[in-house]
Parts: C-alpha cells; structure tokens; sequence
C-alpha cells in the first residue's frame, strides 16, 4: 500500500508510551540497558531483559535501544563533539536522511527522543522509500537559517542511493541553498566514517567510527521548534 501520509508525526499510542507517566519506567529502562551495554553484554538479549523487566511495548524498546550506550560510548563521544558555536568556517558533512527524518518529526509534533550521549533522534524510518511531507521543506529552511547563523560551511549532504526519492531530496536541497552540496552514494555511512570534515549525525554507529561531530540535530531542534513532542530519557 502507497505511504500516503502528509506528516512526520506521532504514532497513535505515542502519548501514552512517552508521556510523563511512561516517562520514568523508561529513563530507568535506558540506564539499565546502558549497564548491560557497559559490561559487554548482547544487544539483543539486553534489550529483551530490560523489556521484559519494565513491560515495554515494541515501539519503546526501539526507543530505549536508540538511546542508550555504553559508559565507553558515552566519554569517546562526547570527547570529540563540536559545539555549534565553534562551527564557523568548519566544513561538514551531513547525514542526510538521518539529519532530516529528525527535524520533520519535530516540526510535525513526532516524538523525538533525548538520548544518554545527548543527541536528539527520531522513531521514523525510510524502509527504502523516502516519501516527502509537509514538514520536509521547512526544516531545510531551518537548517539553512541556523548554520548560516553559525557560520559553518561548506556543507555536503550524503543520500542513500538503495532509498527511493533520494534524488529527489537532494535536488530539493540544493534548490533551498544553492551553496549547499548534496550527493546521492551507495553508502553514506561508510563515507561519513572515513576521515576528514566535521559529521553532523546521531547514527550510534557513525558517532563511534567517525572523527569530530556535531549534535546538529539536537542543535536545531532546541533553536527552531521549542515546543517539539521531546521524550528525554538520558
């Protein structure tokens, strides 16, 4: 069936799976699979264990695995992030579909998660087709506004190539800032984690193969759509 939606937003039940009620059972949920994770223990038995413990539905474990790390994650990470005020004049590079599902669920009112390291992520997922919506146009623009804001640049945004539209997009992004580059690749993942410019991602595991980084994500969010659907959990 087409996906013939207008909106990154909520789930049906996402209310009540992140509201302030939910809230705790899930803050603890990630520290514990973040000790787990500490002590070299599976993923996925981790998750199931810290799952099962505080009942949680599908849609929170994916919610809690995308915000937990390890204590090792955690230092290495943050050790080599880039604060926004210390972008001008840095080149980036951009993970694009990553950058872009985030902003569109903030401005569609979609939850966004806060993560343990810090960065801000989304439940939404391309599953090989990247459909626009009404909200992908206006986090360009605020992607535009703010790094201009902070002078960083040039900028390179990097599309999967297997994810259909990517074209598309990345003629969008060029159209709403000519001095933007955007390039449709096979494996954007495998170029963001080479060395070489600042990467703007909250992939977990870019953030633990790449150099410097930038938290842009949480960076815009917090800038341009202060009353988004925000479930903190670190």
């Amino acid at each position: 069936m087409p996906d013939g939606r207008k909106h990154r937003g909520p789930g049906p039940q996402d209310a009540a799976y992140f509201g302030a009620e939910a809230r705790p059972d899930l803050v603890a949920a990630v520290s514990d699979l973040s000790w787990l994770m500490s002590r070299g223990y599976g993923e996925p038995s981790a998750v199931k264990l810290v799952g099962d413990r505080y009942r949680l539905v599908e849609r929170q474990r994916v919610a809690v695995l995308r915000s937990a790390c390890s204590d090792a994650a955690l230092a290495d990470r943050r050790s080599r992030r880039i604060d926004p005020g210390a972008l001008r004049g840095r080149s980036l590079r951009i993970d694009g579909f990553n950058l872009i599902l985030t902003l569109e669920s903030a401005l569609g009112g979609g939850v966004v998660l806060g993560g343990r390291d810090g960065c801000f992520r989304d439940l939404a997922s391309v599953h090989g087709t990247y459909r626009r919506v009404e909200e992908t146009l206006p986090a360009l623009e605020l992607a535009t506004r703010w790094l201009a804001e902070w002078g960083a640049g040039p900028c390179l945004w990097l599309l999967d190539a297997p994810v259909s539209n990517s074209g598309r997009l990345a003629a969008m992004i060029r159209a709403v800032n000519p001095g933007w580059t955007a390039e449709v690749v096979p494996d954007p993942d495998r170029l963001l984690s080479q060395p070489g410019d600042a990467v703007v991602t909250a992939d977990s595991a870019i953030l633990d193969r790449s150099g410097p980084w930038v938290n842009l994500a949480r960076a815009l969010v917090e800038a341009g759509v202060p009353a988004a659907f925000l479930a903190d959990l670190g």
